[in-house]
């Protein structure tokens, strides 16, 4: 199958506002004409909703971390499958709330279960498809958990491991970012619509075509 499309994705910790800038950059899109897919993991497939019901909803279930990485890259697999290539192929905008930094980070570094092992389990559930582009929405743990209260979100599974793992999440986003030319870290301090505005100037020097001459 050709890839045509582009693939984006907006990572980072929990709260810092990937899931509202997906919903912003997927409506900026569609207002200059441009096919979009806008995706979460893990989900966006019916057993990728089924896996991120187990292990985000389900605190009293003792999840192994050797489990939690192969549940979520069963997820990926099929997410790549069903949803990323054919996005890609039809050569439209596949954007994704999360997606292999998100096992790099939370298993391979929160978990301690290693980088090196979860990048080549990762390569072999996604047949090594990369994004063109990786945004990090950073914000430190302490801002990002005052945002889940100010919205009155109860933390999930993940969520309420603690400050101690938020805080080697946080970190290695950053240290993952740094050593990739195809990522890059905005700041999530502000307001959505300041927010907003870095991740399109962000989208407009990066890729000229077709972002480059937009305003708005």
């Amino acid at each position: 199958m050709s890839r045509t499309g582009l693939f984006l994705v907006l990572e980072g910790g929990e709260g810092v506002g990937k899931t509202t800038h997906a919903l912003l950059l997927a409506q900026w899109f569609a207002s200059l004409g441009l096919a979009v897919t806008r995706a979460r993991e893990p989900g966006g497939t019916r057993l990728g909703e089924a896996i991120r019901e187990v292990l985000l909803h389900h605190r009293e279930m003792e999840i192994p971390p050797e489990s939690e990485l192969l549940l979520m890259l069963a997820a990926r697999a099929a997410f790549v499958r069903e949803v990323v290539r054919p996005a890609l192929a039809r050569g439209e905008i596949m954007l994704a709330d999360r997606f292999e930094y998100s096992t790099f980070v939370y298993q391979g570094l929160g978990r301690g279960l290693g980088l090196d092992r979860a990048r080549d389990l990762n390569a072999f559930a996604t047949g090594g498809i990369r994004p063109d582009l990786v945004v990090v929405l950073d914000l430190p743990p302490s801002g990002a958990a005052a945002r889940r209260r100010s919205a009155g979100r109860a933390d999930d599974r993940i969520e309420g491991e603690g400050e101690a793992f938020l805080t080697r999440i946080h970190a290695g986003y950053r240290v993952l970012a740094e050593g990739d030319p195809d990522a890059v870290v905005v700041d999530a301090e502000g307001t959505p619509e300041e927010v907003q505005a870095r991740i399109r100037s962000v989208l407009r020097v990066r890729f000229p075509e077709p972002f480059g001459s937009t305003e708005g």
